[in-house]
This record gives C-alpha cells, structure tokens and sequence, in this order.
C-alpha cells in the first residue's frame, strides 16, 4: 500500500507543479519547480522510495524514448542531420572521454569508469527540458529542431556508453575491437527490433481493423504496450533496448502516416500520450527532488574521505564540473556548426563563420533532465564482489546537481544571449500553404467523383448536384484565397452534404499525409492540421443532420 500512496503523492506534486508554473507564469521551468516540490516532500515527510535500478529503467525510460522518437520532427532530422549527427554521436563521446578524465582527476576515489559512466550518462540532453524553457525563451525555431534531434539520438548514444563503462566497473575491460562490434549490434539490432516490431504489429492491427472494425482503447492500449515490448525483446537478445525504444517511435511517426487508424483513435491516442509523456517527466524530476537530502547526506561521506573538511566542496566540485562540460560542448558546438551548418558561402565565396553568441546560446540548451537522472540511478547498487558499488552516491548527486545548474543556467542565460539571434535559413518553410491548397484541389476531385458516381441518399442528380455545391463552394474559395483553416459555422445541412464533406476531408487527409511523407510539409505541422479534420469529422459524423455548414 506504501508504493500506491506514494505514488499517488507524487503525481499530486506533479499537477500542483502545472498549477505553479501558470501561477509563476513560465518565470520559472517546470522542471524545477518539480525538484522543488520534491525537496519540499523530503522536508515533511519523505516518501523513503527505493527503486531497482532496472525497474526504474524500465518504468521510465521505453515510453519517454519511444514518444521522443514518435514526435521528432522528421523535416529537421533531414535538414540538419550533419550537425545532429555530430552533436549526438561526436559530442557524447568526446564529453565521455574528456569528462570521465577529469571527474577521475579531480575526485580519486571515483575509480575511472564509475567517472566514465557519470559523463555518459550526463551527456544527453533533454527535450522535454528544452522545451519547458522554450516555452518563456524565443528559442529560433531551427535551433530547436536541432536541440530536438540532438536529444533524441544522443539518449541511445550516451547511455549505451554507459553501459560499456558500467560493464567495465563491474568486470574486467572489453578490448576496443569487441566494444565497436558490440556496438554495431546494439544499434543495428536494437533499431532494426524496434522498427520491425511495431511495423509488423501495426500492420496485424490494420488487418484485424479492417475485417473487424477498430475499437479506440485497444488500439491505444496496443501503443502503450508497444515500446516495452520492443524494450524487453532487445534486452533479452542482447541488442539496446534504448534503441529498441526509440525505433519504436520511429516505427510509429510513420505508421500514423498511413492514415488507418480512425479519427477518434488519433485523438485519443495524442491525449493519452500527452499525458503519460507530462506525467512520467514529471515523477521522475519530483524523485530527483525527494531523493536529494539523502544523497546529499550519503556523498557528503564520500567527500570527507578526499580530506575536505566541509561538504561545501561537493557544491564546489558541482560547479566546477559543470562548467567543465559546458566548455567541452562549447568547443564542439562551434566546431560543428563552423563545419557543418555554416558551409554555404555568401556572394564572394567566403565561407559564413558562426557568431560566438550563436555557439554559447547552442552550448547553453543543452539541458540535462529525465534521461540523465534515470540513467544515473541505473548504477548498480553493488559491484561483483557484492561490496558497495564505488562512488555510486557521490556520482549520482554530481548528476542531479548538473541537472540543476544546467536548467538554471538556462533559464538565465538564455533569454540574453537569444535576444535577435537568427540561425541560417531553412532550405524551405514548413509547407503550409502549399499543403492546404493540394488538398483544397484533391478535396474538389473527391467531391466531383462522389456527385457523379452511384447516388447517395434521397434525389436525383439536380438534388445531389445541389448538396455537393456549398462543399465545392467552400474549397474554391479557400483556392482563391478567400477562406482558410477549417470550416464552421451553424446552418444545418443535409445527409447528402453530410457524405460529401466526408468524402472532402478524407480526401484532404491522405493528401496532407502524402505532403509529410514526402517531406514537403513538417510532422508536426501535418499532425496539427489532421487534428483539425479529424475533430471535423467526428463532428459530422455524430451530428445526424445537425452539422455545422462550413460554407456559411
């Protein structure tokens, strides 16, 4: 009953966290007031939670991932993959490599791959945490496509290379040629099970759909059920469950493409997701605030044995460590943005060189958040010997301190250096106009064949000719210009119109979902927009002759 209350109390601390950040108005992130809230739980009446490390994996991490890699603007991923590739890959290796050295240097009693094991697991970002301080930061909209593909793919990277380091704490070191195969496999096997997986589900589903009929919940419950099966699958092969996850996501963005799936389904499906990505981010930064007194208390013991005489040292190391992996993506952010993002030339063929403000503003968001604190509390709570694992507490509160100086670091620093800073410009926007006027176009083509092909309802061709009119009216004029967005207004209309705006909308559908497929319109644009007709269509459909004439 202890784990149900428990539970309980901090799912209360997240809602009240919403409640606060619209009382603060956005002044402060999310994310910290959750970590505050946590310290305030600690202070009254501490929850004593203590997780496995491989439940608290498994808890958290299949569903965020997996939802990261269903969201991800796949338009940005195209565009600026060099540098994200550079950031997710290059980066996190580099921070492991240079970071690792330094927390061995600095602190001795954290044995070398206990401190390679804490760079990699602080050294993706968050974009969920990113995105809490986009919302009262004017975050350029490509800087954020960049933040947001970087996080995605430098979760697998990094905690796959905490792996290797956990591994070598716990027995003895891999040779570098068994690593690289190891992690040939992990990514290939981990991707390719996560994909297939949910492809292959995804398309049983559609066929039992379609003989059947689709029921809502069980195909939401089927997408719940999809990134840990695709997690459990890849572990017990010995692939990367990480990247199980995330090529779920993948695996899903574009089924939803397909467009099979029914109009209340797709709305129910986005809430339900909406609310576990809200509620499972949330828990985890309140746990991190609960479990800080404590950690506080068991490092402060650790640092004692490095012959400092107050546990304000910890604060110290904190500080000086994070200012040490800011400067370490500081200098590969401008490599990669000098190299990569910056390479067009201007009209006397020298090449652009990225502003310093441009490259500490790319420096700064990188926030540390969910995947940072549940890879840390991943470590093992003992080594092979059975013995205490080394350096396990002092490591796990460096951790949750670089989550914190990070998210502060950003809050202040980020609204002045983004102040009229612009990034290069896209090779094309987002595809908006072109979109809706293609699927204005399809929409009349489907209308047309609907008029003329079998009769529907009541009447003869005059009558079907003049319920088909106020739907042809409406996407000529938005043609011309004349209207846009999506139709609504009072007038009632016949169950003849009624079969010829469903026939317009879904004819819409498919051409919006064809334009993202395409890449000429963005995910999130499109997902946008097909929310929009499909509220439209549930609308009609349950209207029995009460629709809203759009047309009017």
């Amino acid at each position: 009953m202890d784990i149900v209350t428990n539970s309980l109390v901090l799912l209360a601390a997240v809602v009240l966290s919403a409640g606060l950040g619209r009382a603060l108005g956005l002044a402060v992130p999310r994310p910290l007031l959750q970590i505050a809230l946590g310290a305030a739980i600690a202070a009254v009446a501490p929850l004593g939670f203590t997780l496995s490390p491989d439940v608290f994996f498994l808890l958290f991490l299949p569903p965020l991932l997996f939802l990261d890699g269903w969201r991800i603007p796949k338009g940005g991923l195209r565009r600026d993959r060099g540098t994200i590739v550079a950031l997710a890959f290059g980066l996190v290796f580099f921070t492991v490599l240079g970071l690792g050295v330094f927390v061995h240097a600095t602190l001795p009693a954290v044995p070398l791959s206990v401190a390679f094991a804490l760079a990699a697991a602080v050294s993706p970002t968050d974009p969920v945490a990113v995105t809490a301080i986009a919302q009262h930061v004017p975050v350029p909209p490509r800087l954020l496509a960049i933040l947001e593909g970087e996080a995605l793919l430098n979760d697998a990277s990094g905690l796959v290379a905490m792996r290797f380091a956990v591994a070598a704490a716990m027995t003895d070191p891999v040779s570098l040629s068994q690593a690289g195969l190891t992690f040939l496999w992990l990514v290939a096997g981990g991707l390719g099970i996560g994909f297939w997986l949910t492809w292959a589900v995804v398309e049983l589903k559609n066929q039992v759909a379609l003989r059947l009929g689709e029921e809502a919940d069980a195909q939401i419950l089927i997408s719940l059920l999809l990134p840990f099966g695709a997690y459990l699958i890849a572990d017990r092969i010995g692939a990367s469950a990480i990247l199980a996850a995330v090529g779920a996501g993948l695996a899903m963005s574009r089924a939803e493409q397909s467009g099979a799936a029914l109009p209340l389904t797709r709305i129910r499906r986005a809430a339900v997701w909406t609310t576990i990505g809200f509620a499972a981010n949330g828990v985890m930064f309140v746990l991190l605030g609960e479990q800080l007194p404590k950690l506080v208390a068991n490092a402060s013991a650790t640092i004692r044995s490095l012959n400092h005489m107050s546990p304000i040292w910890l604060l110290v190391d904190v500080i000086v460590i994070g200012l040490v992996l800011t400067a370490l993506r500081f200098l590969w952010v401008w490599a990669s943005l000098r190299f990569v993002l910056f390479r067009t030339r201007n009209g006397r063929g020298a090449a652009q060189v990225p502003g310093l403000r441009l490259v500490a503003a790319t420096a700064l968001a990188g926030v540390r958040g969910a995947v940072t604190l549940a890879g840390i509390l991943t470590l093992p709570l003992r080594d092979a010997t059975g013995a205490p694992f080394p350096g396990r507490d002092l490591v796990v509160l460096i951790a949750a301190g670089l989550i914190l100086m990070s998210l502060i670091a950003a809050s202040i620093g980020l609204p002045l250096l983004l102040r009229g800073l612009a990034l290069p410009a896209a090779t094309a926007d987002e595809g908006e106009t072109e979109a809706r006027l293609a699927a204005a176009r399809d929409a009349i083509a489907a209308v047309i064949r609907t008029r003329d092909g079998p009769a529907i309802g009541e009447g003869g061709p005059d009558v079907r000719a003049a319920a088909a009119e106020p739907v042809l009216s409406f996407y000529e004029r938005r043609i011309a210009g004349l209207t846009a967005g999506m139709p609504s207004a009072s007038d009632q209309v016949t169950r003849s119109e009624h079969a010829f705006w469903l026939a317009a909308i879904r004819a819409e559908r498919r051409t919006l979902y064809q334009c993202a497929r395409a890449g000429s319109l963005s995910d999130s644009l499109a997902r946008q927009m097909v929310r929009e007709l499909d509220l439209v269509e549930l609308r009609l459909a349950g209207s029995d002759g009460s629709f809203a004439n759009p047309a009017s």
